[in-house]
């Protein structure tokens, strides 16, 4: 098996913390970035904000549905968020600050086992198809979320 990487970036003009903020906050924030119709649902499990959040989701991709059971974890609270789902795969969440603080630039990354060969290149061929324009989309959200909510973190 290799590893397979795929996202999206984007530097938004948002305070870093609040952004941050969203991204962890899985019962207020986190569902308002999710780009339909790609994400049915998401129920939070356990906890609701940031490490130790558990959580299930659906998304729809090419017609099908598919349910994900994840743990949150915090290796850089304030700064790197993941989602580890009970399929091994890891997204996560990195907030970097710019212009000290005021802005961000985010990235949204996906990391999961494909297998070796051909058979794998086409896996993480469609797998870049399919998330990249979804992570585009869940970042254009975040910034439009972020600036609608008032204060700044």
């Amino acid at each position: 098996m290799a590893r397979h990487q795929v996202g999206a970036s984007a530097l938004i003009e948002v305070p870093a913390a609040k952004l941050y903020g969203i991204i962890a906050d899985y019962r207020n924030g986190h569902p308002h970035i999710l780009p339909k119709p790609y994400f049915i649902s998401l129920t939070v499990e356990q906890g609701g904000i940031g490490a130790g959040t558990v959580i299930n989701f659906q998304m729809k991709m090419m017609g099908e549905t598919q349910t994900f059971h994840a743990t949150i974890a915090e290796p850089e609270p304030g700064r790197l968020l993941t989602e580890t789902t009970d399929r091994g795969a890891v997204t996560s969440f990195r907030v970097e600050p710019r212009e000290d603080g005021q802005h961000a630039f985010v990235t949204i990354s996906t990391e999961t086992d494909i297998p070796d060969g051909l058979l794998g290149k086409f896996q993480g061929w469609l797998t870049t198809r399919l998330l990249r324009p979804i992570y585009v989309q869940e970042l254009e959200q975040l910034a439009t979320f972020a600036a609608s909510i008032k204060g700044t973190s």
